[in-house]
């Protein structure tokens, strides 16, 4: 297989609904995937001493953060038996309830699907040099930790 390039995978603001439904109807022509995987992260409403979170304002060392990702994605395509896949996280502002991470794999059978995501899902979260600033309704802020 040759190497793929480096991709932006970086998306300003929320993930729209219409995108994700949108990179789901671009597969319906792929006849040879059998099961598709998806991860939706959602900015959680979390309480921090009293106060409610409204947004989490992401930031990223994007050039290193892209680098990080497409090696992820180079050893999920080498250690699982996948048709395609896709990855996409939020930069800036993405208000509770929003959707701010979105990975996407397909595969022959859902079981390759299935652990992909849970691998780059796991993978993303403790090597992408993604930062998140939690927004308080107040306007105050405190770094997130991921866990």
């Amino acid at each position: 297989m040759e190497k793929s390039k480096v991709k932006n995978c970086f998306r300003e603001g929320a993930i729209a609904a219409t995108f994700i439904g949108d990179s789901i109807a671009k597969h319906q022509s792929k006849t040879n995937i059998g099961a598709h995987e998806i991860f939706l992260g959602q900015v959680r409403a979390d309480e921090i001493d009293g106060k409610t979170v409204a947004a989490i304002d992401y930031s990223a060392y994007e050039e290193m953060a892209n680098e990080k990702f497409h090696e992820i994605r180079e050893a999920a395509f080498e250690k699982f038996d996948l048709t395609c896949m896709h990855i996409y996280h939020s930069l800036g502002r993405v208000n509770t309830g929003e959707i701010c991470l979105f990975v996407f794999a397909s595969s022959k059978h859902r079981v390759e699907a299935r652990n992909a995501v849970a691998y780059l899902v796991d993978t993303i979260k403790t090597d992408v040099p993604i930062f998140g600033k939690e927004v308080c309704e107040d306007e105050t802020h405190t770094w997130k930790v991921n866990k």
